[in-house]
């Protein structure tokens, strides 16, 4: 990640430094689909576990945790976020959420990463949620669609 100029912060170092995230030796070409939760019939928002159920439901799976660093490395042109807010305990404006597995339960640990632009800088940020937070309406998330 250093060497393509990408940006952790703390819970993505942390998922990164977790012995349950793995890479897989062989590539695995997956069509990526990007949604909000609005686009999945949720136009007052969500919590984690309905917006996995819902796109599951649908036929479209949970990528696995490392599709997120493949796909911030492999996606330059992330369109800019409007404002470079880094901490306001949801999600930030332009970020795209990866869903994957939740690889701890605990409210504490990292559930996964999302992907922003900040003033051209690239992020692969780790985000923290319990299954109480909604997320917004407009709020991006990543899954694998069909084939």
């Amino acid at each position: 990640m250093n060497r393509a100029n990408v940006q952790l912060n703390p819970h993505g170092e942390s998922l990164f430094d977790d012995p349950r995230f793995t890479v897989s030796p062989q590539a695995h070409p997956e069509t990526v689909v990007f949604v909000t939760v609005a686009d999945l019939g949720f136009p007052n928002g969500a919590n984690l576990p309905t917006i996995f159920q819902k796109a599951e439901s649908i036929g479209w799976q949970l990528c696995p945790l490392e599709l997120a660093v493949y796909l911030r490395l492999q996606w330059q042109g992330q369109e800019k976020s409007t404002n470079n807010i880094l901490h306001k305990h949801e999600a930030p404006q332009g970020a795209v959420t990866v869903a994957s597995p939740v690889i701890d339960p605990d409210p504490n640990h990292p559930k996964g990463f999302y992907l922003r632009n900040i003033d051209g800088q690239l992020w692969l940020r780790g985000y923290i949620c319990d299954d109480e937070y909604v997320f917004h309406p407009e709020d991006r998330f990543a899954f694998i669609g069909g084939k």
